[in-house]
């Protein structure tokens, strides 16, 4: 007897592409948690039983590299996977990942989850493309570090930050001052010099933590320049 599929068109990002017995297959090996704004979601090195989807919020995902430094990779926010690489045997968390704020964040099961990347193809495609997205910006991000001067990579990280796909989350609002350095992989201290010298140039324009770049053809020559 034929099973009828009736795909879930209600659900988010690459959940549309599970059937009805599919999605359901995954639900049984879920759970849902929230998370405080400040609140660590994993640290690097702990040990990696789930992958993290994000319904809703926003988060920090950095890379210890010393005692108290760091470098922030990106931002993940709603429909994103977080620990993805565990579904392929990874046992530890290669980064750690903190709540910027109030988070909703479904832990699933990855052995459940690789049975499903193997089923069901057009959903295996959806969650590699924006893994592909993501590896892109890592490769953005050591080329900054080796080859830019300061103010190059900070104008990369204001890119990034203010990036279309961020329009609609105030990620400054979230974000220190420190934040925004370690996005560039600079010190505190020269990311407030240079995000001065840039509001004086007239390229953006500061107002408390919020930034807001108002010539954004300069900042992109900057950020070409390295």
């Amino acid at each position: 007897m034929m099973i009828s599929k009736n795909k879930l068109n209600q659900e988010p990002c690459c959940f549309h592409e599970l059937y009805r017995e599919e999605f359901d297959s995954i639900r049984e090996k879920k759970t849902q948690l929230t998370y405080q704004q400040g609140e660590n979601l994993f640290k690097q090195g702990a040990f990696a039983p789930y992958v993290m989807y994000i319904i809703d919020g926003l988060i920090k995902v950095y890379l210890q590299t010393g005692y108290d430094k760091q470098i922030n990779l990106r931002l993940a926010k709603k429909g994103d996977f977080l620990a993805f690489s565990s579904v392929f045997g990874e046992n530890v968390y290669k980064y750690s990942a903190l709540s910027l704020k109030n988070s909703t964040i479904c832990m699933i099961d990855k052995t459940a989850l690789n049975r499903l990347l193997l089923a069901n193809p057009e959903f295996a495609m959806q969650i590699t493309s924006r893994n592909m997205q993501n590896e892109h910006h890592l490769y953005e991000i050591i080329k900054s570090i080796s080859y830019k001067q300061m103010r190059g990579k900070l104008a990369s990280a204001l890119i990034y930050l203010s990036s279309e796909e961020f329009t609609n989350e105030e990620v400054f609002k979230y974000l220190s001052r420190q934040d925004i350095a370690d996005f560039a992989s600079i010190s505190t201290e020269s990311a407030i010099k240079f995000l001065k010298e840039f509001e004086k140039e007239g390229i953006l324009q500061l107002n408390n933590k919020d930034i807001q770049i108002i010539d954004p053809s300069r900042i992109e020559e900057i950020e070409k320049r390295g």
